[in-house]
């Protein structure tokens, strides 16, 4: 029979000899029993502190902005914003664009860049846009300068004039390998931006509505290839890429994730519950991220994913044992009470040092790194504490049932326990040469860091 606990003093009960490890012992002992006992405060708790933390989720928006990776107070940061302050920002949109007939100098071809030049100045935060057609040329006419576009009213070009429209084009340094091709086969519009920054929409905003333009181009002009480039493009594909990621890599891990454990457990509450244990996990640790104010970078995007793989391996160290004391012959209760004082303390030791690691990535210069350590230790540490409470708690009140054998049949694992210990000496030393030998590929790592590559 279980033993009921009166509190958690019961729990600290010291050995006559006052002996640390005793209390330990004893705290370890009457844990489970005492979960088990408030099993229904500990599961409305649960969800009091999951609804809370869950809350701050709606704080929580994409970042698109590469500023981001550095902190303010970065030397290179404030020199290039001071080099910004003084001329001026170098966000854009870039638009190339390719003839399939290979030559951008046609009066239609002309004519579909002048067109897509001037409604490239309603893109938002737009402030100048650069292209062949409304390069200011600069002529003689007498006495006189004369300024104009080099290609306004194209379409009514005379072949004449658009063959001296493309010598002064391929002649000027300005346009050319900058605006123009030196064969004279694609060409593009650079369109400045000046952003206020006081939003994480603003680069959405505008690279939804370049796209817009750039569908809207392709279907009037298919004999054209259009293309979308810029940096703040590429901000944005940072972030639709963490997107991506979350809506597609994460339900893809959680169902294998899902499935193996099914596979390894057999045992649909065992899974049930290990699924509502690291999903809480994940949603805590993003939760409170949202409450203290991260948004969620190309880095943290990676977060959910990192808390669903080390929550799980709590929960499964838990069930395993559990399911292997009821094979012995205990009760669901007993067995869950032996499963936590087994388990308690290499959890807690895992769980805090997994936290530690990753709460030492607040030493990187890049702050998105800092909140990717943060958001999973505190995954992490949820994890702890739902799989040391909630998951004992639940696993009290679902019908979980593990078939008892009369004797315990030989397992792999323990065929394989046997050969290491038998031949630790050789496998030592081999384990030992494996392990040189990967080390000496270490230096062969280069840091290669182009984010245009990612």
């Amino acid at each position: 029979m279980i033993r009921g606990l009166h509190g958690f003093k019961s729990c600290f009960k010291l050995f006559p000899s006052g002996n640390e490890r005793g209390i330990m012992k004893n705290f370890e002992a009457g844990f489970g029993e005492w979960v088990i006992k408030r099993r229904w405060w500990i599961i409305i708790a649960t969800l009091a502190i999951l609804i809370g933390s869950a809350s701050g989720a709606r704080y929580l928006g994409f970042s698109n902005d590469a500023r981001e990776f550095f902190s303010g107070d970065n030397p290179r940061l404030k020199t290039f914003e001071a080099l910004e302050a003084t001329y001026t920002k170098i966000e854009g949109v870039f638009f190339l664009l390719a003839p399939k007939n290979g030559d951008v100098f046609t009066a239609r071809n002309l004519s579909a860049v002048e067109e897509l030049t001037e409604a490239s100045w309603q893109i938002p935060y737009s402030s100048r846009v650069d292209s062949i057609t409304n390069f200011q040329h600069t002529r003689a006419e007498g006495d006189d300068l004369i300024v104009e576009d080099l290609a306004r009213n194209s379409s009514s070009f005379s072949d004449a004039k658009i063959a001296r429209i493309r010598d002064i084009a391929l002649a000027e340094p300005l346009l050319l390998n900058r605006l123009v091709s030196k064969s004279g086969n694609v060409t593009g519009i650079n369109v400045n931006i000046i952003r206020p920054a006081k939003s994480i929409t603003e680069v959405p905003e505008i690279a939804k509505y370049a796209r817009e333009m750039a569908d809207n181009f392709r279907s009037k002009h298919p004999d054209i290839d259009l293309y979308l480039a810029g940096n703040t493009m590429m901000d944005n594909a940072f972030g639709e890429a963490g997107q991506k990621d979350m809506s597609t890599l994460l339900p893809l891990m959680f169902l294998v994730i899902i499935f193996i454990m099914g596979v390894m457990l057999r045992s649909l509450w065992g899974t049930v519950v290990t699924v509502i244990v690291i999903v809480a996990s994940a949603i805590t640790g993003f939760g409170l991220a949202g409450w203290v104010g991260i948004n969620i970078s190309p880095p943290l995007s990676n977060a959910p994913m990192i808390i669903l793989t080390l929550a799980v391996a709590d929960s499964i160290h838990i069930l395993v044992t559990m399911f292997h004391q009821m094979r012995l012959g205990k009760s669901k209760l007993e067995a869950i009470s032996e499963s936590m004082r087994i388990n308690l303390q290499p959890v807690f030791l895992t769980s805090i040092t997994t936290a530690i690691g990753f709460l030492a990535m607040n030493f990187s210069d890049a702050p998105p790194f800092h909140d990717l350590g943060n958001t999973v230790a505190a995954g992490v540490m949820a994890a702890f504490i739902y799989s040391i409470f909630t998951l004992p708690a639940l696993l009290s009140i679902f019908p979980v049932r593990v078939k008892a054998k009369a004797k315990s049949r030989r397992l792999l694992m323990d065929d394989f326990g046997d050969f290491v210990v038998s031949r630790r000496r050789p496998v030592f030393w081999g384990m030992l040469i494996l392990i040189i030998g990967f080390i000496s590929a270490v230096p062969l790592n280069t840091l290669d860091d182009v984010w245009i590559k990612y």
